[in-house]
């Protein structure tokens, strides 16, 4: 009886599962909206400026996230000023040592200024803090290969 029941309860569960797959449905949550969500559409209209500004008014320095984002649109900035970002990537892994945005992004930096070793030293820290690889890890090595191939223009980062 019990050999039944179980499989009722799987072929229900593979329904289900069919059917939320066919119709669309997304396993990953719906994101609620949150207080970066306007420097991330500035990021993404590559307003740097505009990104500053909201980021300075957020004043959310205990974030890993809001220091992650201030030291990229410092970082891409048309005057980059690489020691204030490397300050802010800095401070988000003080945060979360394991911030994948962080990470990737301060190993860039360390392109953008001719360190290969630091931005190695994140690429190891990325492959720890990705147990299963992700974009951040994907994006700095394909970056890294770049640079060794002697593409080192700040665009490319």
């Amino acid at each position: 009886m019990n050999t039944i029941i179980t499989r009722i309860l799987i072929t229900g569960a593979l329904l289900l599962a069919t059917s939320a797959f066919a119709a669309g449905a997304s396993s990953e949550p719906e994101r609620s909206p949150d207080k970066l969500d306007g420097v991330r559409a500035q990021i993404a209209a590559k307003n740097w400026s505009g990104a500053i500004d909201e980021l300075k008014r957020l004043n959310d320095s205990g974030d890993a996230d809001w220091n992650n984002l201030m030291g990229y649109s410092l970082r891409k900035g048309a005057t980059p000023d690489f020691a204030g970002a490397e300050k802010f990537y800095n401070e988000a892994l003080r945060i979360d040592p394991k911030h994948r945005g962080a990470l990737e992004y301060s190993g860039e930096l360390y392109l953008q200024t001719g360190d290969l070793a630091k931005a190695e030293q994140r690429l190891a820290a990325l492959d720890k803090a990705c147990y299963f690889g992700c974009a951040e890890y994907s994006d700095l090595k394909k970056a890294i290969a770049q640079y060794k191939a002697g593409n080192r223009t700040s665009s490319s980062y």
